[in-house]
């Protein structure tokens, strides 16, 4: 029946690539507006002003923490893999729209359908590669979705300059975002083949279908184990009372686990990475750049995040998410009171523009080698099974609400205050976050989805009425 043809490692392999073109659309229409949005600006395009490219960047963003709480439910309603085919099709029909927006109106409107994928996507594939994976293998595939995260940001750098070299046609913004159409039919077709998740099809009650795919990607007494243990959680689910959200607020050890994802949430976006993400090219023009030059040495910032993302998945297997974290917030912080130092006491030119720009990518060096591939693997694994794609949801929603303020307001702060004085704010906000990540962050690496479970109700499992134990699985 599991003849020796059966190769589980490589259609694991194979489901974790299909996946994570989620994650590369997620990076190359989150970089792309960096290029294309100085093109957009033209009088004889959308004519943009610096409030309604603030829109224009941020519409996007919004979206996306609506599409994180609605792609959550729905994930936990009809399935992961079903999902992610719907999100491409959202994402292949809404970049069309943005690549034949005629103005600033049907832009925002386009970006923020656009962004509902994106926010959908954050959540979702993290979740299906979360449930795919084995405990041992679990940081290294739901961080190769970062890695596709920041590639897809990298390709959004390289292909912004290469066009911008090419041609003077102003109309060029356009080709930067029709490009993200061929990701979003790589991943419809793909997911077309993909199975669903196993943990998901084991809550269904569906356990046929559930051994069906752990055999395709376990070996055959691991998929036997597994398959015993998910169908003991699922067991005693069956017993219970229905999930409704409002356990997310009245469970006291649900509660705190909600807590601290949204505080990861919160410490990932607070860095300031996305101004830099939204906005390097401007950045690095003010800084003494022409466009055409800060346009390619922003390649710069997209190379480092790749690099430093392969050092982050590699160090996943060797250390605790909580020391990643508290290292990647302190090296973030640090580069981000040096970048407010040296735009304040050295003229605008060539030397300050190099500095600004090695300053950034120590900056994301430091975001995509260690902050960002915990925040998304810690959030994928640390939610109990029955509300894990809502709460995910909820706390997608959280770091999209984040990363619309810093994208909205990034720029209207450089015009109050100074760039330099933006720098030292995120700063300040980034040792709050240190300070956060030191006394809430639990440890989750090496553990199984199901023990973390037991362990968090056994934690923070007291009734606060009573004092006593109370599991969210009983009536």
């Amino acid at each position: 029946m599991h003849g020796a043809k059966r190769t589980p490692a490589k259609f694991l392999r194979l489901a974790t690539i299909i996946s994570t073109f989620g994650g590369l659309l997620f990076g190359y229409d989150t970089g792309v507006i960096n290029g294309a949005l100085p093109y957009m600006a033209e009088k004889d395009q959308l004519n943009l002003t610096s409030f309604t490219e603030s829109l224009v960047a941020s519409s996007l963003i919004f979206g996306a923490a609506v599409g994180a709480i609605a792609g959550g439910r729905l994930a936990d309603r009809y399935g992961r893999r079903r999902n992610i085919i719907g999100l491409a099709v959202i994402f292949f029909f809404a970049t069309l729209g943005c690549v034949f927006a005629p103005s600033m109106e049907v832009m925002v409107a386009f970006r923020f359908v656009l962004g509902l994928a994106v926010g959908g996507a954050s959540v979702t594939v993290p979740t299906y590669l979360a449930e795919m994976s084995p405990a041992e293998k679990r940081g290294r595939m739901v961080t190769q979705n970062e890695l596709m995260i920041v590639s897809g940001q990298l390709l959004a750098f390289t292909f912004n300059a290469i066009l911008a070299n090419l041609t003077e046609d102003n109309h060029v913004w356009r080709y930067m975002l029709v490009i993200a159409t061929l990701p979003a039919l790589v991943l419809w077709f793909g997911m077309l083949m993909m199975p669903e998740s196993p943990r998901w099809l084991g809550r269904q009650g569906r356990t046929a279908d559930m051994l069906r795919v752990l055999y395709q990607v376990r070996e055959e007494q691991q998929a036997r184990t597994e398959a015993d243990e998910i169908t003991r959680m699922a067991d005693e689910e069956k017993a219970t009372v229905k999930m409704h959200w409002t356990v997310l607020r009245d469970v006291p050890w649900i509660r705190r686990v909600l807590v601290i994802g949204c505080g990861i949430a919160v410490v990932q976006q607070i860095s300031g990475v996305n101004s830099i993400m939204y906005y390097g090219t401007q950045i690095l023009e003010d800084s003494g750049f022409d466009k055409d030059a800060a346009l390619t040495a922003n390649i710069a910032n997209g190379v480092i995040s790749v690099a430093a993302t392969f050092v982050g998945i590699w160090l996943l297997g060797k250390v605790g998410r909580r020391p990643m974290l508290m290292v990647g917030v302190a090296g973030t912080a640090s580069a981000l009171l040096l970048i407010g130092i040296f735009s304040l006491i050295l003229p605008s030119g060539t030397g300050r523009a190099f500095v600004v720009l090695t300053l950034t990518v120590t900056f994301l060096a430091f975001q995509q080698g260690a902050t960002s591939p915990v925040t998304w693997l810690m959030l994928s694994e640390i939610f109990p099974l029955k509300v894990r794609g809502f709460a995910f949801g909820v706390t997608g929603a959280v770091l999209w609400l984040v990363n619309f303020l810093v994208g909205f307001f990034f720029l209207q702060l450089v015009d109050w205050f100074s760039i330099s004085t933006t720098f030292f704010i995120f700063f300040a906000l980034g040792c709050c976050a240190f300070i956060f990540v030191k006394l809430y962050l639990p440890e989750t690496k090496g553990r199984t989805l199901e023990s973390l479970e037991t362990e968090f109700t056994e934690r923070y499992g007291d009734d606060e009425s009573t004092g006593k134990p109370r599991s969210y699985l009983q009536t």
